[in-house]
């Protein structure tokens, strides 16, 4: 049996029924706690909690990565970023909602299609 939103196969009763079709756990996941961008709350939270940390925020080696590339390009398309960094368009947006909650990137159209770039 095959992920419904993947594709990735699953063993016998790794399944996870969510309305009406069988995902892989991490595609349930992501389903159930989709990465929200746009949290004025988490934006809030992010900045208090990096004014009382003492060296500010430690990013992954992939949040690193991600901003290596957008200071090198100016921005780029989400679709580029995650072929570029080999991510799973999931992962990547679960990276820049991190980044974003952060102050570090944004997201802004250029001739109608979306891209990210450092804040």
């Amino acid at each position: 049996m095959g992920c419904a939103r993947c594709g990735t196969s699953i063993a016998e009763g790794e399944g996870r029924e969510h309305l009406g079709r069988m995902l892989c756990e991490d595609c349930y996941m992501d389903a159930l706690s989709p990465a929200k961008t746009c949290d004025p709350w988490a934006v809030h939270s992010a900045k208090n909690l990096g004014r009382t940390l003492a060296g500010g925020f430690e990013l992954t080696e992939v949040q690193q990565r991600i901003l290596a590339v957008l200071e090198e390009t100016g921005g780029v398309a989400p679709d580029q970023l995650a072929e570029r960094l080999h991510l799973a368009p999931a992962d990547l947006e679960r990276h820049i909602a991190a980044l974003r909650h952060m102050e570090k990137v944004r997201g802004e159209l250029r001739e109608g299609r979306k891209y990210i770039r450092l804040w």
